[in-house]
C-alpha cells in the first residue's frame, strides 16, 4: 500500500512516515505544494495525506486542481485544530476526511486504514479471500488450515494488493509500483522473490502467472 505524504515541517513528516511504515505502508514525501500536486497526479497511491499549510502552493489550492482534474484518490487533510473553516473548506473541495493538528499518531493511523478499507470496499481491519485471512494490525496471514504467518512489509504489502484486486492480472511494473517507496530501487526480479516467499507460506497455487503478463490472485479457492 503505497501513500503520499504532502507536508513542509520536516520533523511531523518523518514521524508521520515512520508510524505508517510499521503498519506495512510505503511512504513517498513532498515538502511544498508544486511537487505535492506532481506526485499525486502521477503515481498510483492508495490515499494522500494533505497539509494545508503548504508552501508554494496551498493545500486547499492543491486538492481543488486534483479534483477537477478527475483526480479521486482518497485524501486525507491536516488542519490546525481549532479552524473549523479549514475542515470545512477542505471537504467541499472534495476530501474524504481530515485529522486537526496536533493529533494522536494512533488517531492518524486509525483514519488512515478507515480510508483505504472503504476505498477498497473492505467493512473489517482484514481481508479474507480463497481461504486465505490476512490481518492488518499485525500484519500476519492465516491459511486455510489455520496456520499463521508473519510477513514482512514488502510481504504484507504485495499480499494486500493482490487480494484488494483478485482475478486481476498484475504485471511486475503495476505491482511495483504500489509496493515500493519512490525513492527505492525497483527491480522486477525483486518481485519474483516475494512472490517465491509468499508461496511457500500460502501453497503454490495461490498466486497464479500469467506468462508474459504477470500474477492473479484467484477470487475462489481452486
Amino acid at each position: 500500500m503505497r501513500v503520499l505524504l504532502v507536508e513542509d515541517d520536516q520533523k511531523l513528516a518523518t514521524q508521520v512516515k515512520s508510524a505508517l511504515y510499521k503498519f506495512g505502508y510505503a511512504v513517498d514525501i513532498a515538502d511544498n505544494g508544486v511537487d505535492g500536486e506532481f506526485k499525486g497526479d502521477e503515481e498510483p497511491y492508495e490515499l494522500i495525506i494533505l497539509d494545508l499549510g503548504l508552501p508554494q502552493r496551498p493545500g486547499l489550492e492543491v486538492l481543488k486542481n486534483w479534483r477537477d482534474k478527475g483526480n479521486k484518490i482518497p485524501v486525507l487533510v491536516l488542519t490546525a485544530r481549532n479552524d473549523w473553516s479549514e475542515r470545512v473548506d477542505g471537504l467541499k473541495m472534495g476530501a474524504d476526511d481530515y485529522v486537526g493538528k496536533p493529533f494522536h499518531m494512533q488517531e492518524l493511523l486509525a483514519r488512515v486504514n478507515a480510508l483505504i478499507r472503504r476505498s477498497n470496499g473492505e467493512a473489517t481491519q482484514g481481508l479474507s479471500l480463497a481461504g486465505i485471512t490476512l490481518t492488518d494490525e499485525r500484519q500476519t496471514v492465516t491459511t486455510a488450515d489455520g496456520t499463521e504467518h508473519k510477513l514482512t512489509h514488502i510481504e504484507y504489502r504485495l499480499l494486500h494488493y493482490f487480494m484488494t484486486h483478485p482475478g486481476a492480472v498484475l504485471s511486475k511494473n503495476r505491482l511495483i509500483e504500489h509496493v515500493y517507496e519512490g525513492d527505492t530501487e525497483r527491480d522486477g526480479n525483486v518481485i519474483e522473490v516475494y512472490v517465491r516467499r509468499l508461496r511457500n507460506k500460502l501453497g503454490k497455487d495461490i498466486l497464479q502467472t500469467r506468462r508474459h503478463q504477470g500474477y492473479v490472485f484467484p477470487e475462489e479457492p481452486k
